[in-house]
């Protein structure tokens, strides 16, 4: 009898220490993403603007966890933004007549980060030209890259370089120079005056080329567009 009471008691011992392994997992938590790519509206692209007190805005990013938002715009003379003249971070949907320079092509993009530090990708590039006093013509903008791709390789004996080109002149008529080789910048024009936006050129197995287009408008305004480079295999 004694042998059973004592059996009891340490089976109700054993049931009440091992109550716990049924508690429920802890679930992780969401894995944090990033806000959506910001889509530029002010100033448009190709914008001529008339004062060079120019405001921006763009449209909000979302937030799967609903993180507060935050955007960084930057705003450069050249498209690469080698050559940044204003980086404002914290900033909301919008920045106010903000001065920059007369008679000058300006490049901008935003990007949003949320309050875990997570960014989105940059947005797409819009570019605008402040007016000047009395201008009568206005520099084309950068030449802008369509092909080949950046750092890219390539695997043939030829490639087609290919860009595209504005002017807020709009009855300007365009033509390019186009300099290619394997200096870096190149230096050897091996087309000018053209005014098709691509141009065939033969290519060495496993070498890194590099090329440049100037455009040029018909009134002497010309701008030097950023070196691009490839690679054949």
């Amino acid at each position: 009898m004694k042998n059973s009471i004592y059996l009891s008691i340490i089976c109700l011992v054993f049931a009440a220490c091992g109550g716990g392994g049924g508690d429920d997992p802890v679930n992780p938590p969401a894995e944090n993403t990033a806000p959506t790519v910001p889509v530029l509206t002010v100033p448009a692209d190709n914008k001529l603007c008339l004062d060079s007190s120019v405001s921006f805005q763009w449209n909000a990013s979302t937030d799967a966890q609903q993180d507060v938002i935050v955007y960084q715009i930057q705003i450069a003379k050249d498209n690469g933004f080698t050559q940044i003249v204003k980086t404002l971070d914290n900033s909301s949907l919008a920045i106010n007549d903000l001065a920059l320079e007369k008679n000058t092509a300006y490049y901008w993009r935003v990007k949003a980060t949320d309050a875990k530090g997570l960014s989105s990708a940059y947005s797409s590039t819009f570019k605008f030209y402040t007016a000047g006093t009395a201008v009568v013509n206005h520099l084309p903008f950068s030449p802008e890259l369509i092909a080949p791709v950046l750092n890219g390789n390539i695997g043939t004996t030829s490639a087609n370089l290919s860009w595209n080109a504005f002017d807020v002149d709009t009855a300007d008529v365009l033509t390019y120079d186009v300099y290619f080789g394997t200096a870096n910048p190149p230096t050897v024009k091996v087309s000018e005056n053209v005014s098709s936006k691509s141009l065939e050129v033969a290519l060495q197995p496993t070498t890194q080329y590099y090329w440049r287009v100037v455009v040029k408008d018909n009134k002497g305004g010309e701008t030097v567009g950023q070196v691009w480079k490839f690679k054949t295999n």
